[in-house]
């Protein structure tokens, strides 16, 4: 475990000097979790794939800024977080706000799933909750982050974030006893 952390330290440091093939072993390893993230945030399969990619644009251009404070792979999440949000915000429309995924049958979700990705029922049943709920959600259970966190982070109050968490907790306690 210790050489893997050790080993990870001469990858970031190469690909910080520019070294093509060190970030594309960054690449190779984060992917997925970095897609299974955006997957989970935005519940759409198209959006999830351009924000993957932009993450890993970004991180090419801004990984000299990671300065081993903390876990790299804490870093990129944080990283990856960021990106969603800020895609969120630009591309939301008057429509979208209106029509929330959570009108959505779970047949459209599931013609959305991308295959390689090995996505669980429980993956299933997160992309059907409300964007807030899931957002809130994702933030919190998956990702690890506090109300007060995720609150700064969406711009809402921190009993807010509490009651979209609980909502999602009991829409999916929900569905998941069907």
């Amino acid at each position: 475990m210790a050489q893997a952390l050790e080993d990870e330290r001469v990858i970031i440091s190469r690909a910080q000097q520019g070294d093509q093939q060190a970030f594309y072993q960054l690449y190779q390893q984060y992917h997925r979790k970095v897609y299974a993230i955006c997957w989970r945030m935005l519940a759409d399969k198209d959006s999830a794939e351009d924000v993957c990619q932009e993450v890993f644009v970004q991180l090419w251009q801004k990984i000299a800024n990671f300065r081993g404070e903390s876990k790299f792979s804490t870093w990129l999440h944080s990283v990856t977080n960021n990106i969603v949000l800020g895609h969120l915000r630009r591309h939301k429309n008057w429509l979208q706000r209106i029509f929330s995924l959570e009108d959505q049958t779970m047949a459209d979700i599931a013609v959305e799933m991308p295959d390689s990705v090995g996505l669980t029922e429980l993956d299933k049943h997160i992309a059907r909750l409300p964007e807030r709920a899931r957002l809130v959600f994702v933030l919190f259970a998956v990702e690890g982050y506090r109300h007060e966190e995720i609150a700064n982070m969406l711009g809402m109050a921190v009993g807010t974030s509490k009651a979209q968490y609980h909502r999602a907790r009991n829409l999916l306690m929900e569905w998941i006893e069907i």
